[in-house]
């Protein structure tokens, strides 16, 4: 797959950043990317296990055909060369083919200088543009990340449900809220 950037500008920090589809080679970057994420134990479901160049590979893989059949999207986040955050919408299949779940994260060094906003709105904008099916996304967020809820709040998502102590996390039970966001009447 050929490169296809979607964005470049500069954080609130001025530093450098480009915004562009998943190719072939991104593996290696993709896991070392989401094993920093799982050590963080940030809100990502990864909370210290470590992920196989071999599996991120065949997720990779995954994506690039699930992109090319209209059925996700999914832009990866660079600064200086370097793996900084990763979104996608990724469509269900048969009776909810028409729903899409959101995802998102960012490495700490990059949270709070914009980026994640942008990532999402161009996300969003890419999902409403390239998967026809698409008429709702969905996501599901941990009860304790006050932030990611604001901005959700901020983009038009609505709280649909919340699974008390839905979340095994540092040690404690939180709830598991989940959210949508109409895109289409």
């Amino acid at each position: 797959m050929e490169e296809k950037t979607v964005f470049q500008g500069k954080t609130k920090k001025e530093n450098e950043y480009l915004i562009r589809y998943p190719q072939d080679g991104d593996a290696p970057a993709m896991c070392g990317y989401i094993n920093e994420l799982s050590k963080e134990k940030t809100f990502v479901r990864f909370q210290g296990e470590e992920v196989l160049l071999e599996d991120e590979t065949k997720y990779l893989n995954g994506q690039l055909k699930k992109i090319k059949d209209k059925r996700t999207v999914q832009l990866l986040v660079f600064s200086d060369n370097r793996f900084v955050g990763i979104s996608a919408v990724d469509l269900k299949d048969k009776t909810e083919s028409h729903e899409g779940v959101f995802g998102i994260s960012l490495s700490k060094d990059f949270r709070g200088e914009g980026i994640g906003k942008t990532l999402m709105r161009l996300t969003i904008g890419e999902a409403i543009n390239n998967l026809p099916q698409l008429q709702i996304i969905t996501l599901g967020i941990f009860g304790n990340n006050t932030l990611a809820i604001s901005m959700y709040k901020n983009f038009g998502f609505k709280e649909y449900g919340r699974l008390p102590k839905g979340i095994f996390y540092k040690g404690k039970y939180i709830d598991h809220i989940y959210m949508y966001k109409n895109v289409k009447s």
